[in-house]
């Protein structure tokens, strides 16, 4: 139903994903024979290996919701019922609406809306050890492992690493977050905001989360949910608009990239790169095109 969808008005070509890194290859051998777009029907995971191997190309990026959560789709404003969601792109595609936008990058890989490094990628390598799981059951079997991983899975007896910046940092962060865009997840429909200052066009965002003490981690938990103000939480760090960031771990510390768990390292040293990739931008009801066009004829 969604290549009928979609092939209505363009030439659609299906290809199926096997293994990961596969995404990759078949968005960049896409690009390479002068295809306009790319649409992927997929989770964040599958979804951030297309968009690296768009990274510098013209071939723009669409996303259909077809994981568990689908932070990235949601958060440019995708329906989450994916015709409905081919219907947006569809319309975004008829109007120009396709907008060059800026990524994080690290490690020499590309993230579309943040990077976690410590305790988060800790709580992602238990869902993965779970995966049979998370289509069925993502948003608890993430709760469980946050509590599972606090309990059993994370050295919380000393912080974790460094975060230094061009004006400043913190030496005693437990995790740390590199956001691109805000809200940082979604639990069931409900954002949780990390920085909304983070966006597609300004550079990147560093959350550090200095305490691993149960009380105030549940205060900070409980103000994502309710959506209070965190900036004068006294257990966070935040910097904002940073072209570079350093995060350098006092021991070994695991990392993931758009949900995806990559495993340990000793430091990681991020870039804002902007104007990196051409993305399909949905158009809400009654909105004019988001952004600056990047062509008008798809």
């Amino acid at each position: 139903m969604l290549q009928t969808a979609l092939a209505r008005h363009h030439d659609v070509e299906v290809a199926l994903t096997s293994r990961r890194g596969h995404a990759m290859r078949l968005a960049r051998g896409a690009a390479a024979t002068g295809t306009n777009c790319v649409v992927v029907l997929g989770g964040d995971g599958t979804l951030n290996e297309a968009a690296n191997g768009l990274v510098g190309t013209d071939c723009a990026l669409a996303a259909l919701p077809g994981g568990s959560t689908n932070v990235f789709a949601r958060t440019i404003g995708t329906p989450d019922d994916p015709l409905q969601a081919a219907d947006t792109v569809l319309a975004a595609l008829d109007a120009g609406a396709v907008r060059r936008v800026g990524l994080g990058e690290v490690g020499g890989r590309y993230f579309l809306f943040h990077c976690g490094v410590g305790f988060d990628a800790a709580v992602v390598e238990q869902v993965e050890r779970r995966g049979s799981l998370k289509r069925y059951a993502g948003h608890p079997l993430f709760v469980y492992a946050g509590f599972a991983t606090w309990f059993r899975h994370y050295d919380r007896t000393a912080p974790a690493m460094s975060v230094r910046h061009r004006t400043g940092g913190v030496d005693d962060a437990y995790l740390t977050i590199v956001l691109n865009t805000d809200p940082y997840t979604y639990l069931g429909s409900r954002p949780l905001s990390l920085a909304p200052e983070a966006t597609l066009d300004r550079g990147l965002v560093v959350v550090a989360l200095r305490t691993m003490k149960f009380r105030p981690l549940i205060r900070l938990i409980g103000g994502l949910v309710t959506g209070r103000d965190l900036h004068e939480d006294p257990g966070l760090y935040r910097a904002i608009d940073l072209e570079e960031i350093e995060v350098v771990g006092h021991r070994p510390v695991p990392h993931q990239l758009d949900g995806d768990h990559l495993g340990t390292v000793d430091a990681l040293n991020f870039r804002w790169r902007p104007d990196a990739l051409n993305l399909v931008m949905p158009i809400s009801e009654g909105a004019s095109t988001p952004g600056e066009h990047v062509s008008d004829r798809w």
